[in-house]
């Protein structure tokens, strides 16, 4: 979940730069029947006028490393499906299994708002075990407006540098001033960057899904969705219980939160993981911190407080600010394996040295060595959120909420709280609220939770299990975000039970 940290996936879950596919004349329809799954009385499938897009027939090219890619037509607005029309880029990799071992597509959606699918789905050998890939095909698909499906264009590289480098916790008047003008100036950017700007909200994502699941070929989906992954397929499910197959939602994001509920969920998650990763540093080898967890954790704290007037010199023409410095700290925090590169960083950051920890902020926002972003995830981010709920709070209900977050999480709690400007500024009307989703009907729905998970707090993946009328929870003791195929054999043999053969685990079973 990427939020208002704008949380890299992509970076909620992985960070990732393996080069998107595209469609080589050529290519021959699918040997397998697609688009040739039963419409259900009431649902989009049954409406005339969708079904040009229902029945389309997807053509796939291959495009290295065994995927096929291929596109796949939409209405930019499903609300008036003879209007205009988007595509989006899909990629697979099929399976070899025939007959009874083959059980359909599992489409894949790594989180972001706004980070690829189709990179993530390239990646499935990590993201899914040998005995998953063995029974389905992978599939990865970018939402509307975001990496290679017509993605929307809000700022230059140049300007989200200086999007990102803004002060983001304003102490005067002027540079309140200054961070509103950067919010304003990116909506206006995406607002300008056409018709599609006002049709990135996750519901209508979640009916590009099923035109996928039945250009598949497929009478149900099947789904792995990790971190903001989680609150698209909450909606899928809502709209379409019917057609929910075997679903897995890891590091789940609950969507009756309002956004100050999930900015101060993720401040007290990333305050959380914080600490751990203080213990663990101060627990082994050269850890640049001293004393105690609270000495720690003081002491990055007074570092980013530092950067604020001081910025680090980091060998090239841009410094280390706060804002980099908030990025550099938060993306390790995603994951335990990077602990040891933010104690490194650290080390050359206290002795006057930022580039290591610039490194880190460029790794969170997907910046190039070339100056160039790999794709449009740190804008598209504020594109889909401000439109998924209609809750955006006025400058001084913002300021009101940074006094109550650094209460409560000294650390990140003023960050993330400003960041709640960009939707008070954003120009296009929301279209969705927050509100409990109960998918009645639908099936069997694994939501698994990680206790110590920063950008998506357990708590989360309790309420929303409880609220899902088919939810079940399943549970990781543990750190970092997300926890299918993060190194627990317990909560892999659980998820992959219940993808291949449909069996549930216990109720409430908790791995470490």
């Amino acid at each position: 979940m990427r939020t208002a940290l704008r949380a890299a996936s992509s970076l909620a879950v992985v960070a990732l730069a393996v080069p998107g596919c595209s469609v080589f004349g050529g290519s021959s329809p699918d040997p397998v029947p697609v688009g040739t799954a039963a419409a259900v009385a009431g649902e989009p499938a049954s409406d005339p006028a969708m079904a040009r897009f229902y029945d389309q027939r997807l053509q796939w090219a291959d495009c290295s490393g065994g995927f096929e890619c291929s596109q796949l037509t939409v209405p930019v607005d499903h609300a008036d499906p003879a209007g205009a029309t988007t595509t989006l880029a899909v990629v697979r990799s099929r399976t070899s299994a025939t007959g009874d071992d083959r059980l359909g597509s599992v489409v894949l959606n790594p989180g972001g708002p706004g980070a690829s699918g189709v990179e993530y789905a390239r990646t499935a050998e990590s993201v899914l075990s040998a005995d998953v890939r063995d029974h389905f095909d992978v599939v990865g698909f970018d939402p509307r407006g975001v990496g290679g499906s017509n993605p929307l264009r809000c700022l230059t590289d140049a300007q989200v540098d200086t999007f990102l480098s803004t002060d983001p916790t304003p102490d005067d008047p002027a540079e309140v001033q200054a961070l509103s003008e950067q919010t304003t100036s990116l909506g206006l950017g995406c607002q300008q960057a056409g018709e599609l700007a006002a049709h990135v909200d996750t519901r209508s994502v979640a009916k590009d899904m099923d035109v996928l699941r039945a250009a598949l070929g497929d009478d149900k989906l099947n789904y792995l969705g990790k971190s903001y992954g989680t609150y698209l397929g909450a909606w899928y499910a809502e709209q379409f219980p019917q057609r929910v197959g075997r679903f897995v939602l890891d590091g789940a994001l609950d969507p009756q939160l309002t956004g100050e509920e999930v900015n101060a969920g993720q401040a007290a998650g990333f305050e959380v993981a914080l600490r751990a990763y203080v213990q663990g540093c101060l627990d082994g080898d050269d850890c640049p911190l001293t004393g105690g967890v609270d000495d720690g954790v003081a002491q990055v704290r007074q570092f980013l407080d530092s950067l604020d007037a001081d910025p680090l010199p980091t060998g090239t023409d841009r410094e280390l600010v706060q804002g980099l410095g908030y990025f550099a700290v938060a993306w390790p925090l995603y994951s335990r394996s990077a602990w040891p590169r933010l104690s490194a960083a650290l080390t050359r950051a206290f002795a006057g040295d930022g580039s290591a920890m610039l490194a880190l902020a460029d790794a969170y926002s997907h910046r190039g060595t070339d100056g160039r972003y790999l794709d449009n995830s740190s804008t598209a981010i504020y594109a889909v959120n401000c439109l998924d709920r209609d809750d955006a709070e006025t400058l001084p209900q913002v300021q009101d909420t940074v006094t109550h977050l650094a209460a409560q999480s000294p650390t990140f709690g003023p960050f993330l709280a400003w960041a709640g400007l960009a939707c008070a500024n954003w120009p296009i009307a929301p279209v969705g609220e927050a509100r409990a989703v109960h998918a009645e009907g639908a099936g069997p729905i694994l939501v698994v939770g990680t206790t110590r998970d920063p950008a998506t707090p357990y708590a989360w993946a309790q309420s929303l299990a409880a609220e899902l009328s088919s939810g079940t929870l399943l549970t990781y003791d543990g750190d970092g975000h997300t926890a299918y195929r993060t190194g627990s054999r317990c909560i892999d043999s659980a998820v992959d039970a219940y993808l291949v053969s449909g069996e549930e685990p216990d109720a409430d079973t908790t791995c470490s």
